[in-house]
C-alpha cells in the first residue's frame, strides 16, 4: 500500500522498482496533479480515498488488498521497493508478525532534525511501553492483512501507524525491526517537510499513545 498526494514525480521510479510478487496499490487520497494516472500507466491498483489522513488512506489501502501479507511504504521515492523483501520475509517465515522497517540515512537524505527528535523520542516511548525493540516509527512495515483487521485500528491521521504498534503489541504479536536505506525524496514532505506537519503528528501520535491504543 503506497498512501499518495501528489506524487507523480516519484510514482515512475517507485513503481518502476517493485519487486516481482509485490503488487502496489496506490491510495490517492486527494491529488491534484496525475498521480493516479501515472499509477494506473504502471500497473498498479489505484485506489481513491477523499477522507484526507494517513490513516485512512492506509485503511482504504487494506480494505482492498486481497493478498495473505501486506506491506506499507511512502509514495516520495524516500524508501526502496527493491527492500521490501526484507520487511516481508520474517513474516512469510513465521518469525515476526509486524516487522518495522529501521531507516539507514543515506547522502543527500531530507530528514529534518525536528522530525528526527520527535520519532526517537516516540520510539523509546514505544520501548518502554510495549517492550518491543523498536528504535524508528518506520513506514515501510509487512504484517499480515487478517490480523491486521483484526486489530480494529480507529485513527485516521498521522496516528495510524503508533496505533498499529500499540494493539499489536497488547495483542502479543511479535514485533521486530528490518534495516533499510532512507534516501532523498522526491519534493518535500507533507508531514515532516515543515515544523507545522510535524507539530501535527505528533500531536496526533500524543492522542493515540493517551488513549493506550484503543478503539476510542
Amino acid at each position: 500500500m503506497l498512501p499518495c498526494l501528489d506524487e507523480e514525480a516519484a510514482l515512475p521510479w517507485v513503481l518502476g522498482r517493485m519487486p516481482d510478487g509485490f503488487h502496489p496499490i496506490v491510495v490517492d487520497n486527494g491529488s491534484a496533479d496525475g498521480s493516479a494516472r501515472i499509477a494506473a500507466e504502471f500497473g498498479a491498483t489505484v485506489v481513491t480515498e477523499p477522507q484526507r489522513g494517513f490513516g485512512a488512506a492506509c485503511h482504504a489501502g487494506l480494505t482492498a488488498a486481497s493478498a495473505d501479507i501486506v506491506c506499507f511504504m511512502d509514495a516520495d521515492a524516500s524508501l526502496d521497493p527493491e527492500q521490501l523483501p526484507l520487511v516481508a520475509g520474517p513474516v512469510l517465515a513465521g518469525e515476526a508478525d509486524l516487522v518495522l522497517g529501521r531507516r539507514v540515512l543515506r547522502p543527500g537524505t531530507s530528514w529534518p532534525l525536528h522530525a528526527r527528535l520527535g520519532n526517537a523520542v516516540l520510539a523509546r516511548r514505544l520501548r518502554r511501553r510495549t517492550g518491543a525493540p523498536l528504535h524508528d516509527l518506520g513506514p515501510m512495515r509487512a504484517c499480515r492483512r487478517a490480523g491486521l483487521l483484526a486489530l480494529s485500528l480507529a485513527d485516521r491521521r498521522c496516528g495510524y501507524p503508533l496505533e498499529m504498534v500499540l494493539r499489536a503489541a497488547a495483542t502479543g504479536w511479535r514485533i521486530r525491526e528490518a534495516e533499510v536505506d532512507y534516501l532523498p525524496r522526491a519534493g518535500r514532505s507533507k508531514v515532516t517537510g515543515t515544523m507545522r506537519g510535524t507539530l501535527r503528528a505528533i500531536g496526533d501520535m500524543r492522542r493515540v499513545l493517551a488513549g493506550g491504543g484503543d478503539r476510542t
